[in-house]
């Protein structure tokens, strides 16, 4: 690496081709599983057809794609935060779109989905003015909950997500994911270097050829796939824009915006680069952009994927072209469904392994954060609690807002957005009003207002 390279701030350092095609190729196999289960859900509650069904997985993991890369590499002074962000469909968006879907048919669904996008594109910079009201205790909460509601996902994977089918919980899976964890925990105690940084790229690999014998892998999907697929633009007919449907999808832009925040506040933390507010606002405008991709190419909205911000901590590896490879593979993905086929086969025990502990790194992140925050005080201490217990909540007892009306089930049902919302309004209430206490002096400034 000449001098001037060295230089550079390590999320602008570029590695060498063949550690960025493996390190990019990590990044892929750790999110891959998360992004498609959203289009495989929506379109089994929409009732469409296998096709279908490819064709929306399709379409997410190109949008995906065209988003990472511009979260990654950035586009003038408009778009793109240019940090290692890796992003995917949301699942905040999942219940509102099958309400729209029964209530008003596809073409709302994408219709509501587009006006959605615009509506990001423009509360982008406001909303990002708002970055000095995400302290150190709030982001802190957040993140910390972000990682412990995401470890039932983790626990799915291994599981089995139906208790009723015959290898739920079955030794086989728990040994294997028993085995990727000790191979994990072996590189991170004795790898150096590179052969570190690669060791959950090793484990997904390792794992799966142990799968294979066991007979927990199933490729079979593979060989009916299409080597080439996408879909037409607004292939369910010309959009549709039912007032309500559209109200929906604003608000589900809103919550996109709360969890992207505190993850793009966190990947800043974990890469020593604090996020300005203008770094935000184009971040949170690709965001707003992924809902017009998705609107127009049947996708989804996207958002930023924990299990890759808990990987650039573990891995310590902050090269925001890393990210923008596993954009690259992403769209490749996107339009070679062979390929994500091969991907799809990981066994659920290998990744969920792999994704228990990047989603405890997640959490680690959060906790570490809120070191920077006096806890001894006791507003402080109120603030980051009420929060956490309120977040955790819906992860704890699922279905308790299933009485609530849908538009409010799309913020109380994410256990994420609860605690956001919980941690922002308790700061606003303790620190920023007039009638009552301050902040109190010597805290540390919001890593989010360091230009």
């Amino acid at each position: 690496m000449d001098a001037a390279a060295a230089s550079r701030h390590p999320v602008d350092q570029r590695p060498p081709l063949t550690r960025l095609a493996a390190l990019g190729i990590q990044h892929v196999l750790i999110m891959y599983t998360g992004c498609v289960t959203v289009p495989l859900i929506f379109g089994a509650a929409a009732g469409l057809d296998s096709s279908a069904i490819a064709l929306l997985i399709n379409a997410d993991l190109l949008v995906a794609g065209i988003v990472t890369l511009i979260q990654s590499l950035g586009v003038g002074k408009i778009l793109g935060i240019r940090l290692p962000i890796v992003t995917g469909a949301t699942f905040a968006g999942v219940t509102p779109m099958i309400l729209i879907e029964q209530e008003y048919g596809m073409q709302a669904v994408y219709g509501s989905m587009l006006a959605a996008g615009f509506f990001g594109l423009l509360i982008a910079v406001p909303f990002a003015r708002l970055v000095r009201f995400f302290p150190p205790l709030v982001s802190g909460t957040v993140i910390t909950v972000i990682g412990l509601s995401l470890i039932g996902v983790a626990a799915g994977l291994i599981t089995g997500n139906d208790p009723k089918a015959a290898d739920y919980a079955s030794g086989s899976r728990l040994a294997l994911a028993a085995g990727v964890l000790v191979f994990i925990v072996l590189f991170a105690r004795f790898a150096r270097g590179y052969l570190g940084q690669i060791g959950v790229l090793l484990a997904l690999v390792g794992g799966t050829l142990v799968a294979v014998p066991m007979d927990l892998t199933d490729f079979s999907g593979v060989s009916g796939a299409n080597w080439l697929g996408l879909a037409a633009p607004f292939h369910f007919g010309a959009p549709q824009f039912p007032p309500t449907a559209v109200i929906a999808m604003c608000v589900v832009m809103l919550v996109i915006f709360t969890e992207s925040t505190a993850s793009m506040l966190a990947v800043g933390e974990s890469t020593g680069r604090p996020v300005s507010d203008k770094d935000l606002a184009r971040g949170l405008a690709a965001d707003g952009l992924s809902g017009v991709l998705g609107g127009v190419m049947n996708s989804f909205m996207d958002t930023v994927f924990s299990q890759n911000v808990g990987l650039i901590g573990m891995t310590k590896v902050v090269s925001r072209y890393v990210t923008a490879v596993a954009g690259a593979i992403l769209v490749a993905l996107g339009l070679v469904p062979k390929l994500g086929e091969v991907v799809a086969a990981l066994p659920g025990p290998v990744v969920g392994s792999a994704g228990l502990v990047l989603f405890a790194t997640v959490t680690m992140v959060g906790i570490n954060t809120l070191r920077r925050v006096d806890l001894d005080q006791g507003q402080n201490l109120t603030i980051a609690a009420v929060a956490l217990g309120v977040g955790l909540l819906p992860e704890a007892a699922d279905g308790i807002y299933d009485g609530f009306p849908s538009w409010a089930q799309i913020i109380t049902g994410s256990g994420i957005t609860s605690a956001a919302v919980t941690a922002f309004v308790l700061n606003l209430l303790f620190h920023h009003t007039h009638t009552l206490a301050k902040a109190p002096e010597g805290e540390a400034a919001p890593a989010s207002t360091t230009r």
